[in-house]
C-alpha cells in the first residue's frame, strides 16, 4: 500500500509542477505512454549542431549546446530504451565536433556564462577535457545499437583512450566524476581491460566518505541509492542488503507533502528548483520500482 501512495502522490506532483519533458518520461516509464512523445519533447532542446541546450540541464540556462546537456538527452533516451535515429545522429555529429585533439570532451564551454547558471558551470577555457561527461557519453553510446559503426571512428577511439588514461593517471574528484568512471567501466566492451582497473575503482569507492552511509545525512552528499539507483548498479556491491533497505525506507520518508522529492543543492531560481525536482522525482520513482518498493 505504501508504494501505491508514494506513486500516486508523486504523479500529482509531476503533473502539477514538472516540465513537459519529465511528464512525458514519467508517462513512458509508468503509464504506458509513447516513447515518441518523449522524443518529441526532447527535440525542442536540440540545436542545429546536434547538441542540446536551452536549459535541458536546468541550472545551465543558456541556449547553446553544452556537453553535459547533451549527456542528459542520452540519459533520457537510454532510460526509455529508445534512441531516435535523427536525435542520435545529431548527438554523434556534435560529439565528433567537440572531441579534443587528444580525446575527451569539455565539462562546459565559456559561452555558458552569458546566461544565468549555477556557479560550477563556468570555465576559463574551452579545451580542457573532463571525465564528466565524457565517461557517461561514451558508455551510453556503447549501449545503443543504432549506430555501432561509430565505435571505429577516430573521434570515438580518442575518447575511449582518454578515459583509459584517466583510469591510469587520475582519480575522480567527487560523485559526478565517479559515476562517469563507473558507467564506462560497466559498459566498455573491453571486459579484460576493465577487470584490470576494477581494484583501483573498488578501493576508491570503499574509502570512507565516498559513499554517504548515513541515510539521514544532509547537505550536498551522495548516499547509497545515488551510487546504486538499481540493484545491478556497479556500486551496489558496496552496500549490504540491510543498508539498501534502510536507505529505501529513508528515501520514502523524504517525499514531501507536495508529492515531489527534494534536491540537495541551491538552484538558479525557484522555477529551476521545481524543474530539478520534477527530474529527481522521476529518478526516485525509477529507483523505488527497481528495488520493488512500488
Amino acid at each position: 500500500m505504501e508504494g501505491n501512495v508514494v506513486l500516486t502522490r508523486a504523479r500529482d506532483f509531476i503533473y502539477k509542477h514538472a516540465r513537459l519533458l519529465e511528464r512525458r518520461v514519467y508517462e513512458a516509464l509508468f503509464e504506458g505512454g509513447s516513447k515518441e512523445a518523449v522524443i518529441a519533447a526532447l527535440r525542442a532542446y536540440q540545436n542545429p549542431d546536434g547538441g542540446f541546450g536551452h536549459a535541458i540541464e536546468p541550472d545551465l540556462r543558456c541556449p547553446y549546446s553544452q556537453p553535459c546537456a547533451t549527456e542528459m538527452a542520452l540519459v533520457i533516451m537510454d532510460e526509455i530504451g529508445y534512441f531516435a535515429p535523427d536525435l542520435l545522429d545529431g548527438i554523434i555529429r556534435y560529439c565528433r565536433g567537440i572531441t579534443l585533439p587528444d580525446g575527451g570532451m569539455p565539462f562546459v564551454f565559456r559561452n555558458a556564462s552569458e546566461y544565468p547558471h549555477a556557479p560550477w558551470w563556468k570555465t576559463e577555457r574551452d579545451d580542457a577535457p573532463s571525465i564528466n561527461p565524457t565517461g557517461n557519453v561514451i558508455a551510453i553510446l556503447y549501449k545503443q545499437r543504432e549506430r555501432t559503426d561509430i565505435f571505429g571512428e577516430a573521434w570515438f577511439r580518442k575518447n575511449v583512450e582518454y578515459i583509459w588514461r584517466f583510469f591510469e593517471t587520475e582519480e575522480p574528484r567527487g560523485y559526478y566524476d565517479g559515476v562517469n568512471w563507473l558507467a564506462f567501466l560497466q559498459h566498455t566492451p573491453d571486459r579484460e581491460r576493465a577487470g584490470r582497473y576494477a581494484p583501483k575503482v573498488d578501493a576508491w569507492l570503499a574509502r570512507p566518505g565516498t559513499i554517504a552511509r548515513d541515510p539521514g545525512a544532509t547537505g550536498f552528499v551522495h548516499k547509497v541509492l545515488d551510487w546504486a539507483p538499481r540493484p545491478d548498479s556497479y556500486a551496489a556491491k558496496f552496500a549490504t542488503e540491510a543498508e539498501i533497505g534502510e536507505h529505501l525506507r529513508a528515501l520514502v520518508r523524504e517525499q514531501r507533502e507536495d508529492g515531489g522529492f527534494p534536491i540537495n543543492w541551491e538552484t538558479v531560481s525557484p522555477a529551476v528548483e521545481l524543474e530539478w525536482r520534477g527530474w529527481m522525482t522521476v529518478r526516485r520513482l525509477v529507483t523505488l520500482r527497481a528495488y520493488g518498493v512500488i
